[in-house]
């Protein structure tokens, strides 16, 4: 069926011409389209005619009344214009009432840790990009459950997620441009588990088109055996909604509660990154959290926490706790330095690496790395570099920028050394960033600059700054 706003169009063209056909026409399509939604997502029977012969106590103006409760809509049982605009809108393949194609039940999975396979790519986006997409949604889960994701290259993996146009071998075909975005299988074997994108859409890494972290997020969600929500706020609820601020993307309390109710909590400090966890009660000469003159050290993510230092103590943040823990460096690592200079987390190392001066550690969990410290020249820098400002690692890219007063160095954690033809103006390479970086890191795919008590958001897909904020801003001050 053609979407209903190409049919729109049209008869706005004739409208002028041929008034009441138009008209007819345009109910019609309107019909057509109520019919159709019912049908796909609220379990309504497929009876061509039964439409036109509604009244007021019919199955089509039950399951209108259904579809605008469950959609947050004001129950009218009547297709006003609201009700056809939230129609039009793009969302999940996935049925709102009853089951996906056959799934009976609530099917979760058997096991904490899963594999998943990332089949094929869409052209819209580099592979890179991809990757990192659906790692960043599968983290989402991962965050607040027991859940563990790894990935395969080869083979048969638990979640299978491939990139397709129309029909495509499941028997639930896609649609075109808008409308049906992606749908997801529930857990279990086989095609179970799975999740499929519509390659028709135009797939974006930000706001401007459809964004696939946010699709791949909730599809997940069905991946794991969450159906669609009710809350508007969820990421679970079946509309497509582009978040505005995708860094600070956050699980509504309702999509916690749900995926809790299957698999429980996250587990508490055996594998928590950091043991022990007690906060150090602040005192007269320890930084202030809301100071707005607060600065920072280095700043760094460590196994989905982030880590900001200052002086001889640093605040972990966690995204699922509202407030950050105080802590003394020396609790944690004692043989690190007090006032370092720069960090960074290679997250398929499961490494940070800290700077101070002339040297480097590198730290995985609680425990430094035998071999450490060692010099920075050992990267590749000249002996006019003494000490680093700041460094960020790109996932994507899978490098690392080192920031030195106004220019920066490219590093290739692949091959281990220093990319040549650096260093470069960092000012000319990322257009906004013209003050000395004190601290780097990055989050949801933007990088996050802090500069004294100042904060840049930098999208490094688009190239520009897209927010200045306090550098306490993670602090919820």
């Amino acid at each position: 069926m053609e979407s209903l706003f190409v049919l729109l169009l049209l008869c706005v063209a004739v409208c002028s011409a041929y008034p009441l056909d138009g008209a007819a026409r345009s109910q019609d399509s309107s019909m057509d389209l109520a019919q159709k939604y019912l049908e796909n997502y609220y379990n309504l029977a497929k009876d061509a005619k039964q439409f036109v012969r509604e009244r007021d106590s019919g199955p089509v103006v039950r399951k209108i009344r259904e579809m605008q409760k469950f959609l947050g809509l004001k129950v009218t049982g009547k297709l006003d214009s609201k009700t056809l605009e939230v129609m039009h809108k793009p969302r999940c393949g996935v049925p709102d009432v009853g089951h996906f194609s056959t799934f009976p039940g609530v099917p979760k999975w058997t096991k904490t840790h899963l594999t998943y396979r990332i089949v094929n790519y869409t052209p819209d986006l580099p592979k890179d990009a991809v990757d990192s997409a659906i790692e960043k949604a599968l983290k989402v889960w991962e965050e607040v459950t027991p859940l563990t994701f790894s990935r395969l290259y080869e083979g048969e993996a638990d979640i299978k997620i491939s990139f397709a146009v129309r029909e495509h071998g499941d028997f639930v075909p896609f649609d075109g441009p808008g409308n049906v975005l992606a749908h997801a299988y529930a857990p279990g074997p086989g095609i179970n588990g799975d999740a499929h994108f519509d390659d028709d859409e135009k797939w974006t890494m930000d706001t401007a088109g459809t964004n696939l972290f946010l699709v791949a997020a909730h599809e997940l969600g069905h991946s794991l055996g969450l159906f669609h929500s009710t809350n508007m706020e969820a990421l679970m609820y079946p509309l497509y909604s582009s978040f505005k601020d995708l860094a600070r993307f956050r699980l509504s309390q309702d999509d916690v509660d749900g995926i809790q109710s299957l698999y429980g909590p996250p587990p508490a400090s055996p594998e928590d990154p950091l043991v022990p966890t007690e906060s150090v009660p602040p005192g007269p000469e320890t930084p202030a959290m809301c100071d707005p003159a607060l600065s920072f050290d280095a700043v760094t993510t460590l196994r989905g926490e982030i880590l900001f230092f200052k002086d001889r103590h640093f605040w972990r943040k966690s995204l699922r706790v509202l407030e950050p823990q105080f802590l003394l460096i020396s609790t944690f690592w004692p043989s690190l330095p007090s006032g370092m200079d720069a960090a960074y987390e290679v997250t398929s190392k499961d490494t940070v690496f800290i700077f101070k001066g002339n040297q480097f550690w590198a730290i995985k969990g609680n425990e430094v790395q035998a071999g450490y410290p060692r010099g920075i020249h050992t990267l590749g820098f000249p002996p006019t570099v003494r000490r680093i400002d700041a460094a960020i690692y790109d996932k994507e890219k899978k490098k690392t920028y080192f920031f030195v007063e106004d220019e920066y160095w490219r590093f290739d954690e692949r091959r281990q050394s220093m990319d040549p033809g650096f260093p470069k103006q960092t000012a000319e390479d990322f257009p906004g960033v013209d003050t000395k970086v004190d601290a780097a890191f990055e989050q949801f795919g933007f990088f996050y600059f802090f500069s004294g008590s100042s904060q840049l958001e930098y999208d490094p897909n688009a190239k520009k700054v897209t927010h200045i904020l306090k550098s306490n801003s993670w602090f919820n001050c």
